[in-house]
């Protein structure tokens, strides 16, 4: 292997956490789905129930994908190539939605959800 290929595997490994680390995250989002488990079957969260499991679901997302996909270490371009991704994805799921939800009416009565 040359000195420069050598080189960049030691500045890429370098910036990578260690086992031990992913362990750890492995931990905190086994924590997280516990919680959200939780919210599930706690009736006294019923009025926020929506809301609280969209943060523990959006943490657990941010997680998986800064550490599991390595976006917390690679270059920035490759982070604002998979926001700008989730961006236009999350409005053509919005604006799909408004549609279905508004001019349509919803789900046809008797069917799947109605």
């Amino acid at each position: 292997m040359s000195q420069y290929a050598e080189a960049q595997e030691e500045i890429e490994l370098e910036h990578h956490p260690e086992p031990g680390q992913y362990v750890k995250i492995a931990v905190i989002l086994a924590i997280l789905t516990a919680m959200e488990v939780a919210v599930a079957y706690l009736d006294a969260l019923s009025d926020v129930i929506i809301p609280v499991l969209g943060a523990l679901a959006i943490a657990k997302f941010a997680m998986v994908v800064g550490y599991f996909m390595h976006l917390k270490f690679d270059s920035k371009l490759f982070r604002y190539l998979f926001v700008t991704g989730l961006v236009f994805a999350i409005a053509l799921f919005s604006i799909v939605l408004t549609i279905f939800f508004g001019s349509l009416g919803g789900p046809a009565p008797g069917g799947p959800g109605g």
